[in-house]
């Protein structure tokens, strides 16, 4: 195996930098390894409309450390009061990349999402007429589905019926977790495609549970059992364009994550390179890392891969990543891949 790889530089398509004093905090670990990056937009308040948008850009590039190039593409939040006019505008200018769909209750500052997916039909025809993409979170909020079956469920119960009804919009599968929504992503065509989080490819359910729960591997969507954990890293690895990185690196207060109602989510920016040439390695694929990370999501997104490249090499000694992330407000605990990392990114 090489010991040395070198690629284009990759982007993030799902991250979550929050404001204030933590996007100032976790900003830097995005920029230093990556591009660009699609940025969710449920702040609270959520960014809704344009003007939300402008905003929210201009905080994030005031937050960038000096000299960066690192650019954000924006997304809108879609709720049942949405106008189809004002996110065609925004997509038309250049300001937005993307439509984020939550629905409503699912995740992490989702309850302004949508809780009947018709009432915005309106807006989703729109965007199929000038190919704007909506970025899914596909799972039903229906507290009678088990929790480790919701993704699959959304599949049968939403998101096929709506590319049925609407066969020219394009949909991005967020963060899928189970061989489900893999065969699914697979079998769509050119207008569906899925990213996969470094985490997911790494862990699977019990490692929630081990020795206790471990709220830092807490997410939504879950960890599911080994084998969607295999099917995922089979999709990811096997250069198939269809499936790119979205690190869904999603930061929390320790305070919030460490409680007894603890928030959801995965903070991965930091390691992310080392741990996905790590996944690939095992998996005997590090000559399609560049595809996964740094091809396949632009050329969805309809954007031209990065002209830098990024050097990640294989040391005998570890990589040391801080175990968290000073805020202001407290610590920030970084992804614990419970495996030493050799490959170093320069």
């Amino acid at each position: 195996m090489p010991t040395t790889l070198t690629i284009k530089q990759p982007d993030d398509w799902h991250l979550h930098l929050r404001d204030g004093d933590m996007l100032k905090s976790v900003l830097p670990d995005t920029a230093r390894h990556f591009a660009r990056a699609i940025i969710m937009p449920n702040l609270v308040p959520p960014v809704v409309r344009a003007a939300d948008a402008v905003a929210y850009r201009e905080r994030i590039m005031a937050a960038l450390p000096a000299g960066s190039t690192f650019e954000p593409l924006m997304t809108l939040y879609l709720t049942e009061a949405s106008s189809a006019d004002d996110i065609a505008a925004a997509a038309d200018s250049g300001l937005i990349r993307a439509v984020k769909l939550y629905p409503a209750g699912a995740t992490t500052n989702s309850d302004s999402g949508v809780k009947d997916i018709t009432r915005v039909t309106d807006v989703l025809e729109r965007m199929a007429e000038i190919g704007l993409p909506l970025c899914v979170h596909g799972e039903v909020t229906d507290p009678d589905i088990d929790i480790f079956d919701r993704e699959a469920v959304f599949i049968e119960s939403v998101l096929e019926p709506l590319r049925s009804r609407i066969p020219g919009l394009r949909v991005v599968m967020e963060h899928v977790t189970t061989s489900d929504g893999v065969d699914y992503v697979k079998s769509g065509g050119d207008n569906l495609a899925a990213t996969l989080t470094t985490h997911h490819l790494m862990i699977n359910r019990n490692h929630i549970f081990k020795g206790g729960i471990r709220p830092h591997y807490f997410c939504l969507p879950i960890a599911k059992r080994q084998s969607h954990q295999l099917a995922l890293r089979e999709a990811a690895t096997s250069g198939d364009k269809s499936f790119f990185l979205g690190t869904d690196s999603a930061p929390h207060l320790d305070g919030a994550k460490e409680s007894a109602c603890g928030c959801a989510g995965v903070y991965n920016a930091p390691n992310t390179l080392s741990c996905l040439a790590h996944v690939f390695e095992e998996e005997g694929r590090l000559d399609n890392l560049e595809s996964f990370a740094s091809l396949n999501g632009p050329a969805f997104y309809g954007l031209a891969p990065n002209v830098n490249t990024v050097t990640l090499e294989k040391r005998s000694e570890p990589v040391e990543y801080a175990a968290s992330v000073q805020t202001a407000e407290g610590p920030v605990t970084v992804f614990d891949p419970e495996c030493a990392l050799h490959w170093h990114v320069s």
